[in-house]
């Protein structure tokens, strides 16, 4: 399944303040999103937030959120930093 991942502005500004490690698996996760789709089981704690709505940990304290909608090509990460800050 090859799907677009766009990355909100919002997002892209929080990466710079992110330790450098954690950017790094944020952009693994771009390519596996565009690869295999929104759905990333091999990611740590990967699980759904509801309707058209994922997330899974970068590490312990940093996670990744995305929505979906099903039978879409197109994928949005929303946000990226702390587990204390997520949106959900």
């Amino acid at each position: 399944m090859d799907c677009e991942v766009r990355v909100k502005h919002k997002t892209e500004r929080n990466l710079d303040r992110l330790p450098e490690p954690v950017r790094k698996l944020f952009f693994l996760l771009v390519e596996d999103l565009k690869a295999d789709g929104p759905i990333q089981k091999s990611w740590p704690n990967f699980s759904s937030l509801g309707k058209d709505k994922y997330h899974c940990h970068l590490n312990r304290s940093h996670v990744a959120c995305w929505t979906w909608k099903k039978g879409s090509v197109e994928i949005e990460v929303y946000y990226a930093g702390s587990r204390e800050k997520a949106p959900y």
